[in-house]
């Protein structure tokens, strides 16, 4: 009894070694990812100040800045991967979505129709954007490393309250402002008759994203107001089952 016993024990202590060392090395990929964004995000803000302060005009910003923002947003799909494997306590579905409307917006929209990329709404977007991540990317950094200043939480669970609905005014109205172009030219489109038989208008697909905001933004916009409760008030929040 005694060695099945100890053999029992021994089991136990390697399957928690186990999961301690990735744990650890959970923490420390998170860490070095968190940082490399904040990083990232950094250099984005830094590059569109110097362009409008060197050229007095956002015209041109969004060129200037193009390679390094298709980077880091289309590098953001490592956390879709973070939720998949556990690693990160987050709905799969709600990041996925949040991930990919972005690299939506940065690849089919402003990248694709040059006609739109000099838009005042394209540099709303950008700007709250790059506030936004700076913050949130920040803020996970810190907590890693268990030294989170309280500005930092604050600005992360108020800022949202004036920039989310900034960036989804920007994005819908860039959407907006590429639709004339999308309807003359057909981009994306597949008109009948076809050797796959199927019809798909882009022109369409684009209205129904901007309608889908409307069901979307505030269930988000009121999950980040309950996260904000829970954590800058200590308020115990339960959810309800839908």
């Amino acid at each position: 009894m005694a060695s099945s016993e100890e053999d029992g024990t021994v089991e136990e202590k390697e399957n928690n070694n186990k999961k301690r060392t990735k744990s650890a090395l959970a923490t420390a990929w998170l860490t070095f990812y968190n940082i490399a964004m904040t990083a990232g995000w950094l250099v984005l803000a830094m590059a569109m100040m110097r362009f409008y302060i060197q050229k007095g005009t956002h015209k041109g910003l969004y060129r200037s800045i193009a390679r390094t923002l298709k980077f880091f947003q289309t590098f953001a799909l490592v956390e879709v991967g973070h939720c998949a494997i556990g690693i990160v306590r987050t709905s799969v579905i709600v990041t996925g979505v949040q991930v990919c409307s972005r690299i939506f917006m940065v690849w089919f929209i402003t990248n694709s129709i040059r006609q739109i990329q000099n838009e005042e709404s394209v540099i709303l977007f950008l700007v709250v954007w790059t506030v936004t991540e700076i913050t949130r990317y920040s803020y996970y950094t810190f907590k890693l490393l268990n030294h989170l200043p309280y500005f930092i939480k604050w600005a992360r669970y108020n800022f949202f309250i004036v920039l989310y609905p900034l960036g989804v005014v920007g994005e819908l109205l860039t959407i907006y402002a590429a639709l004339p172009f999308v309807r003359r030219t057909g981009m994306y489109s597949m008109r009948l008759p076809n050797k796959y038989n199927v019809s798909f208008d882009y022109y369409y697909c684009l209205i129904i994203i901007m309608l889908s905001y409307i069901p979307l933004f505030p269930q988000l916009f009121f999950h980040m107001l309950r996260q904000r409760r829970r954590v800058l008030h200590g308020e115990v929040i339960v959810e309800k089952d839908d």
